[in-house]
């Protein structure tokens, strides 16, 4: 149960934001009591904060321990991240939402929503500064979160795609 909460509610936030969601809304969508939910999370905040979590660890394991290879496959491989929220799951990313709205959020979360872009930095850092290339991983990363809000916004999914196309190809110099 604990698991099925955790999917809708991180559902919830990436289409609605931390203030669009509420418990008996995450009840509903898991067939649940609201009750239910308070046992296993007592606090929204404690439950926001274990979605970002699994979102963090999630990414963690998609990118692996360490950059390795070439500059544009590290880029292509933080983008496909962000290709696959927008594509396949057709949302936005959880933590550049939660990230959007950082001045409302409990400060209990700040951290746990920064943690996912030191995450991204750290790892495209590697592969970045050993390659010599121009790009700097902030920019990329910061690239990459605003081209899944434009094409989101712009209901045009090829934006992100060719921006990813662009920033490979200038990894790669």
């Amino acid at each position: 149960m604990r698991e099925t909460i955790l999917d809708v509610t991180e559902r919830r936030v990436r289409l609605a934001g931390y203030n669009g969601f509420s418990f008996r809304d995450v009840a509903a969508d898991a067939g649940i009591k609201s009750s239910s939910v308070h046992y296993h999370f007592p606090g929204k905040e404690l439950l926001v904060d274990a979605i970002a979590e699994r979102y963090t660890e999630c990414a963690r394991e998609w990118l692996g321990d360490q950059a390795e290879g070439s500059a544009d496959a590290a880029v292509e491989r933080v983008a496909a991240l962000f290709l696959k929220a927008n594509e396949t799951d057709d949302l936005m990313c959880l933590c550049g939402l939660l990230g959007a709205e950082s001045g409302g959020l409990p400060p209990v979360l700040r951290p746990r929503v920064s943690a996912f872009f030191t995450l991204l930095i750290d790892w495209l850092d590697t592969a970045l500064t050993r390659s010599g290339t121009r790009l700097t991983a902030r920019e990329v990363v910061a690239q990459l979160e605003g081209g899944l809000m434009m094409s989101r916004t712009l209901e045009d999914p090829a934006l992100l795609r060719d921006l990813v196309a662009r920033l490979s190809e200038r990894a790669k110099s």
